[in-house]
């Protein structure tokens, strides 16, 4: 069976972070671990609070797994701080041959932040480089490109720019900006790939960009190649979207399991 590690943050609703990442691998047919970074106490309604995990209890979970039962795909989301980050990658170096997505994980969708500011220079001078594909929405790529984003053009050439700090593909996505369609844009090495989708109304999207991270990280685990693996994760978390189970009173979670018979 195929494995995939996520070094995450938690949710407390169940929407975002490792629930969402173990729930997605689960799904994709991939036996999913983690590596519990930080501690949210959060629900639809927004982050109340939450703690880091001490950085060497961090490290501590990564080579249990890895040392054990391996991962064929690693997903890393929310790392809260700069000395997180650097562990991580650190402790990530030696095992260049796992495909690593990365989920720029800095702010939730309410609002709060999730990444301490001084994390940000460490994600892209240490973790960026280890990344097979990175996956920032356009608030995400603005601060990571440090430019601002107001056009399809401006998505690819921050994506470039994001590609130069070393990861093989960059993925912004498109959700955060306005039309009948939300449009991603990959940078890879051989050129730009858009995916196109229709804009899912409602407000059921809370975790939507952890979910899309670890079905990329799922299907390359599953062996796609990464255009493969990026238009099937879009495929299932539009699935997700369209069967979410209207809970909570605010940006309420996917449905993970869409694909799965009920009962």
């Amino acid at each position: 069976m195929r494995t995939a590690l996520t070094i995450a943050g938690s949710d407390s609703g169940g929407g975002a972070g490792i629930q969402a990442d173990l729930k997605t691998f689960a799904a994709h047919g991939v036996y999913g671990t983690s590596a519990l970074t930080a501690i949210t106490a959060q629900n639809t309604l927004g982050v109340v609070a939450w703690e880091a995990v001490s950085t060497p209890l961090v490290v501590q979970q990564i080579e249990a797994v890895l040392g054990d039962i391996g991962a064929d795909a690693i997903k890393i989301g929310m790392l809260a701080n700069a000395a997180i980050v650097n562990a991580v990658a650190r402790t990530l170096a030696s095992r260049p041959s796992v495909p690593i997505v990365v989920d720029p994980v800095m702010i939730a969708k309410g609002g709060d932040r999730l990444l301490e500011t001084a994390a940000v220079a460490a994600l892209k001078a240490e973790l960026l480089p280890l990344a097979h594909i990175v996956t920032p929405n356009i608030p995400e790529a603005e601060v990571l490109a440090e430019m601002s984003i107001r056009s399809l053009d401006e998505m690819l050439l921050a994506g470039d720019r994001i590609r130069q700090l070393g990861p093989r593909v960059v993925l912004v996505k498109g959700g955060h900006a306005r039309g009948s369609e939300s449009i991603d844009i990959a940078s890879t090495e051989s050129g730009s790939i858009e995916i196109r989708g229709p804009r899912l109304p409602g407000r059921h999207t809370h975790g939507t960009g952890c979910t899309l991270s670890a079905a990329i990280a799922a299907n390359l685990a599953n062996g796609m190649d990464d255009e493969a693996a990026i238009r099937a994760a879009r495929k299932y978390l539009e699935g997700a979207i369209r069967h979410a189970p209207q809970l909570g009173g605010g940006h309420g979670p996917l449905n993970h399991g869409w694909r799965q018979p009920s009962g």
